[in-house]
């Protein structure tokens, strides 16, 4: 097999969690070009018509919409059950939806830390474990969470979110470690600092952003499309022997 043809997604389907916009989005749009057809989830997707559903039909891919609040734990299940009975067969699933609460540590409410731990830490583990039975069932699958550089770091206003990312690390981890003699491959790409809307604060105040930007190497902020490839060679036949690995795409912030 020629390799660029084991990145070839064509008759594949992916679940992605928070794909109305910034990197879900360019992450369905990628697996779409590269031949899979999309079930997107998050909050306040149109269940017609969305940007993302235009973009992915426009390739020809199929598009199917979910509305689910990933912090509610009945409505996730309620989701769970209405995808795996439309979608028998789940190839690929990205857990990229997040939230974020900015605030500084002794400030940080129980409310804060209890909503970001559950869309991003219970949430992922819920869907994983689910989605993932039908995985084993097959001996085959790609899971690949969005973890954060603060998976690494402890960052600064952010204790519920660097808590949280930190567990999607060790999560990949210990799925891979369970899974992969299975046929599944489980991995997690970790953005360094990227323009969506969870960094519009930092990116408006001006002392932060220069801080940022002279640590970086490649000397500019991630964009969404930056992750396209990566979600694609995650999710492809191209992965197979990558297995529990965190994929810094970070503008070389790591290695400074």
């Amino acid at each position: 097999m020629s390799v660029l043809n084991t990145f070839d997604l064509t008759g594949k389907t992916a679940l992605v969690t928070g794909c109305k916009r910034g990197m879900g989005m360019a992450m369905a749009i990628a697996l779409a070009e590269a031949g899979a057809d999309i079930i997107g989830v998050s909050a306040n997707l149109e269940t017609e018509g969305s940007e993302v559903e235009k973009q992915v039909s426009a390739l020809g891919r199929k598009f199917t919409a979910y509305q689910c609040d990933l912090g509610n734990r009945a409505s996730l299940y309620v989701f769970i059950d209405k995808v795996k009975a439309g979608h028998p067969v789940i190839d690929i699933l990205v857990n990229n939806a997040g939230t974020i609460q900015r605030r500084p540590a002794a400030e940080h409410t129980d409310a804060y830390w209890d909503e970001v731990i559950a869309v991003n830490q219970t949430a992922p583990f819920i869907l994983t474990r689910e989605i993932g039975k039908g995985m084993i069932a097959r001996g085959s699958g790609k899971i690949i969470f969005t973890a954060s550089l603060l998976a690494f770091q402890g960052g600064i206003n952010v204790p519920g979110y660097s808590a949280s990312k930190g567990a999607v690390a060790q999560l990949t981890k210990a799925f891979s470690n369970e899974w992969s003699a299975k046929g599944i491959n489980v991995n997690a790409i970790v953005p360094g600092y990227v323009s969506t809307d969870n960094t519009n604060a930092l990116r408006a105040d001006e002392n932060r952003n220069r801080s940022i930007l002279e640590r970086i190497p490649a000397g500019r902020w991630g964009e969404a499309d930056d992750f396209k490839g990566s979600i694609v060679f995650l999710s492809s036949k191209a992965s197979d022997y990558i297995c529990g690995t965190l994929l810094t795409v970070d503008g070389g912030w790591m290695g400074r």
